[in-house]
């Protein structure tokens, strides 16, 4: 057997509200919960994000997420349209990808990646 790539990733959150909207102004449309639930599942593609809600955690330095996108370009544009800032504009990598890094409202670090 061989893992073919990530399913989905967990992340607690203090307000899933605000959570749930920066999701889906990235791309991902909530398939379980909402902004009510304490517990949220969110897909884009083959993608899955959960949300559990949980005010009372404490954010250490975790890493990222990497999601595999068509054209990092226009990923980045359409996120800056949506006002959410990126961290530097999207760079060729010398691994054969083009990407470029967003914070969401915890701090968690999402990567979006073009395969070149």
């Amino acid at each position: 057997m061989q893992i073919q790539h990530i399913s989905a990733i967990t992340l607690f959150v203090r307000d899933m509200r605000q959570s749930v909207e920066f999701y889906e102004r990235c791309g991902f449309d909530v398939t379980f919960g909402g902004p009510e639930a304490e517990f949220t599942t969110l897909q884009a593609g083959d993608a899955f994000v959960n949300l559990i809600e949980n005010d009372h955690y404490r954010r250490t330095h975790w890493g990222r997420v990497i999601f595999r996108v068509a054209d990092a370009d226009e990923q980045h544009n359409r996120l800056i349209s949506e006002g959410i800032p990126a961290d530097a504009p999207p760079k060729n990598a010398a691994w054969g990808e083009r990407y470029f890094h967003v914070s969401d409202p915890d701090g968690h670090e999402l990567s979006f990646a073009e395969q070149l």
